[in-house]
């Protein structure tokens, strides 16, 4: 007779390549059931958009596999998002994980990256807030085709859903031709509008488009609320990243934690003929990652259908999944969820194994 425990304890050989340790010890065990010759586990991942989860389970089964007596195996996957360890006052309620993404300077793609990270988070089964605090020049809602407005709830404002994605926007209360200008406590209140204003409900990832700089926006989503880290985006040339580098400071100053850095324009590939230009230079923010200690999520190319799907409001990632910069966006939404596991997984004490029956 196969026991459980000696299921357990081959399941402890399969190790988790990012947590660096085996999934019976990080608590990915749920359920272990034995009848004759058959075994059956369930897993609980950290993340719908897990990487490697297609790894974990074929490891798993070949492990089970591996004693005797057992004719065959079957390994069920699902996954709960953990919420940050940090829990501090403040927090948006039913929010696990606030992720702003800033660029420092203004130009290099920042919107575009984080509605196709939105989507492509939301396309795994997570479920994904974006909030649009660009106040200054809100693009969300042209990114993502949104033309309907935001209407009120019984306890504030219903976010519009698009792509899968609840979102909220200044952009959803200015007229085509008027223009924020706003002094520091104007911006403040907006933020804090948009924190405790409106229902987000139950949120795996909200998604915080920055505007450029580090201003005051960027100092009251710091100071509100806890972020589980943010996310720098750069092109790769040096004036770009000597401003990037300046948005790293301030979250490290702000006492955020730093997911990791995106280069957006990274190369152009001619459609026509296949060749690779390196328009603004390539690699630039790879080594930045590298010097500074910041993990490098990935590179976005230069790409025409990038734009064109952009200005008609149809994000890449649902548009043309299996172009390049779809490919692109995709992998980099799975590395930021295992940053995002890998951190909180580091600020919690891992849960005790619970095997039901």
């Amino acid at each position: 007779m196969v026991s459980k425990e000696q299921v357990l304890d081959a399941l402890k050989v399969v190790v988790d390549p990012d947590l660096h340790r085996d999934i019976v010890s990080l608590g990915f065990v749920k359920d272990v059931a034995v009848c004759d010759g058959a075994v059956k586990v369930t897993l609980e991942l950290t993340t719908p958009a897990c990487p490697v989860k297609d790894q974990l389970q074929a490891e798993a089964e070949r492990a089970i596999r591996g004693i005797d007596g057992v004719e065959t195996a079957n390994v069920t996957i699902f996954a709960q998002v953990r919420p940050m360890g940090h829990m501090a006052s403040g927090q948006i309620p039913g929010v696990r994980n606030i992720i702003p993404i800033g660029s420092g300077k203004g130009g290099v793609g920042k919107s575009t990256v984080s509605a196709n990270i939105a989507v492509s988070l939301a396309q795994t089964g997570a479920s994904v807030g974006l909030m649009d605090a660009d106040v200054y020049g809100p693009s969300i809602p042209t990114i993502l085709g949104i033309s309907e407005l935001p209407h009120p709830g019984p306890k504030g404002i219903i976010p519009v859903t698009a792509h899968g994605v609840k979102v909220i926007s200044m952009g959803f209360f200015l007229k085509p031709d008027q223009a924020v200008v706003w002094r520091g406590p104007m911006l403040t209140k907006m933020i804090d509008q948009f924190i405790n204003g409106v229902e987000w409900g139950e949120i795996d990832y909200l998604i915080v488009d920055l505007p450029p700089g580090t201003g005051d926006i960027h100092l009251s989503l710091c100071q509100r609320i806890s972020l589980t880290g943010a996310v720098v985006v750069s092109t790769p040339q040096d004036v770009a990243l000597k401003v990037a580098e300046k948005a790293i400071i301030m979250f490290r100053q702000l006492k955020s934690p730093i997911l990791g850095m995106v280069e957006n324009m990274s190369h152009f590939i001619c459609p026509h003929c296949g060749h690779r230009e390196d328009i603004f230079s390539n690699g630039g923010t790879v080594r930045a990652a590298e010097r500074l200690g910041l993990p490098f999520l990935g590179d976005i190319p230069l790409a025409t259908n990038l734009r064109e799907t952009s200005d008609a409001g149809r994000p890449i990632v649902t548009e043309q999944p299996d172009s390049p910069a779809a490919k692109a966006f995709k992998s980099i939404a799975e590395k930021l969820a295992a940053r995002v596991s890998i951190q909180n997984m580091q600020e919690q004490a891992a849960p005790p194994v619970k095997i039901t029956f």
